[in-house]
């Protein structure tokens, strides 16, 4: 059993995180560190949660934790990782990895040097739906994909993450956090690297100096053409289509752990296939594939580099937006 220790445990620890360890089969929570003490007490009485840290780097060197997730604002992501491998700790850091591709590099190669697990919480690889598609996709029923579309709305208005919009704690508007998880989904799916990208995007008075809305193009190796399209001005949807040569495979809210979704196959029109699935132990999933590799027992299937990969798309698409112009992977990241 691996014993986590959660950094920064705000509105996403209470919704996602707590719940899920409830879930898992070979990990724990067994301790956290936030800002303000009052509501970390709070939080390890509603949760039961054993130990509750006076600085994250107490926490880092505790015996009682074996892991440590990282669940800070993205631009803590950088020390906080780097206070956690210090101490010897695997880590799990939440997306977006970091602030830039050259703060993503650091992290993989002081885990390398620390030779301990680092991986990236791109929990949506572990949603069945995620996996179903891929695993169909790959058994050729949609034939070769040829157009694919990852689209995440949310509303931004309601959202209890105040931070979102302030450019000095997050990578962006909804391209760095929820653009991440569609393009991560598309590269998953199709076991593809993107090649290319080019993005359009608008900000209102609210977003102030990110992103409110957002478009991004890509050109995938397998040759496939994909769009993101994200807004944090949207009522809720998290839809992934794949089209293929002979018919398109799609989950209306594909990213949703909420409520059981439906994974279909459409050609001329009908649904000629479909299942049911649900994603609610998605995060569980994620934790105990984690501990899994912690153990020694395999690979864990979004690691550090992976992070990496998506921080070079993501640096890329707001290049595009500022400069205007498509942006080549391969020629930004040696």
């Amino acid at each position: 059993m691996i014993r986590y220790g959660v950094i920064g445990f705000g509105h996403h620890g209470e919704k996602r995180i707590a719940p899920s360890f409830k879930l898992a089969h070979n990990s724990v929570l067994a301790g956290i560190w936030r800002r303000d003490p009052v509501k970390a007490q709070a939080n390890a009485a509603a949760f039961g949660i054993e130990h509750v840290f006076p600085t994250a780097e107490a926490l880092c060197g505790s015996p009682d934790i074996d892991a440590v997730f990282v669940a800070s604002p993205d631009s803590h992501h950088l020390a906080d990782v780097l206070l956690a491998l210090r101490h010897g700790k695997p880590v799990l850091c939440e997306k977006p990895l970091a602030m830039s591709v050259d703060e993503a590099d650091q992290m993989v190669a002081a885990a390398r040097q620390a030779g301990v697990v680092f991986g990236v919480a791109q929990n949506m690889r572990f949603n069945a739906s995620l996996q179903l598609m891929r695993q169909w996709l790959a058994e050729g029923r949609v034939g070769r994909p040829l157009l694919a579309h990852a689209q995440f709305c949310y509303s931004a208005e309601t959202s209890p993450r105040a931070w979102i919009y302030d450019p000095k704690l997050a990578l962006g508007g909804p391209i760095g956090d929820v653009g991440v998880h569609c393009m991560d989904s598309l590269r998953f799916i199709m076991a593809s690297e993107v090649a290319s990208v080019s993005t359009l995007a608008v900000g209102d008075a609210k977003s102030g100096e990110v992103e409110s809305s957002a478009i991004v193009a890509a050109e995938f190796d397998n040759g496939a053409l994909g769009m993101v399209s994200v807004t944090t001005r949207g009522k809720y949807r998290s839809l992934i289509e794949i089209t293929g040569e002979s018919g398109v495979l799609r989950c209306e809210d594909g990213m949703t752990v909420d409520h059981p979704v439906e994974v279909a196959i459409v050609s001329g029109g009908k649904v000629i296939a479909s299942q049911q699935v649900s994603n609610a132990d998605g995060y569980a999933r994620m934790f105990d594939n984690f501990s899994d590799a912690v153990e020694g027992r395999g690979d864990f299937l979004a690691p550090g580099e992976d992070g990496l990969r998506n921080q070079i798309i993501l640096d890329a698409a707001y290049l595009s937006w500022r400069t205007g112009s498509r942006q080549i992977i391969a020629e930004l990241h040696a």
